[in-house]
């Protein structure tokens, strides 16, 4: 089983979602040792903005070989801007590619990379869970389901938020959610933990 870490905090040893991961990571590979595990930091080593050529070459990037290689793709993600790091962003759209990940039937989107599980940890700064009044101010967790619902995968997400509250705020929330990454279901595509 191949497991894909992505990690796009610009935020290096103090970043939350980089801690979320891991711990997310290390539960995976505890209850399987034989998970391979390929890593990429998306701020040390950056995908490219899209541009119309490297748009028109998107089935042949390595980005999109390697998340369909994945079986389980963990995905370390901070919230800038009520959004996703632009160098998130950056690779999804080299992996969305439609005949590859996704396609259209006669009832609209089709999702090609089913069976394939991932895992976000997502880190926020302020209160922006479903019933919070700033709820329509968050875009990060809307955006990466929805794409990887366009691509049918089986996605979950492991949050932290109210982690620039204070330091016990953050302490608390950070703590909350590496216990949540303790409980992530093995690596069986789909099952609840």
């Amino acid at each position: 089983m191949k497991l894909l870490h992505l990690d796009s905090s610009i935020l290096g040893d103090n970043s939350a979602s980089r801690t979320i991961s891991a711990a997310i990571v290390e539960r995976l590979t505890t209850a399987d040792p034989a998970i391979e595990v390929e890593y990429r930091d998306l701020v040390a080593d950056p995908v490219d903005h899209l541009t119309i050529g490297s748009f028109m070459a998107l089935a042949e990037g390595e980005e999109l070989k390697q998340f369909l290689a994945a079986d389980i793709v963990v995905i370390g993600a901070g919230f800038y801007n009520f959004t996703i790091p632009s160098q998130l962003k950056a690779w999804v759209d080299r992996i969305t590619v439609k005949g590859h990940t996704f396609s259209y039937g006669e009832s609209g989107p089709v999702g090609l990379a089913t069976g394939k599980r991932v895992i976000v940890a997502l880190a926020r700064g302020g209160i922006y869970s479903a019933d919070s009044p700033r709820a329509g101010f968050e875009h990060a967790e809307t955006l990466l389901r929805n794409v990887f619902g366009l691509t049918g995968c089986d996605v979950e997400f492991v949050v932290a938020e109210g982690i620039a509250m204070g330091d016990e705020a953050r302490r608390v929330a950070i703590e909350g959610a590496v216990a949540q990454a303790k409980r992530i279901a093995p690596a069986a595509v789909g099952v609840a933990a």
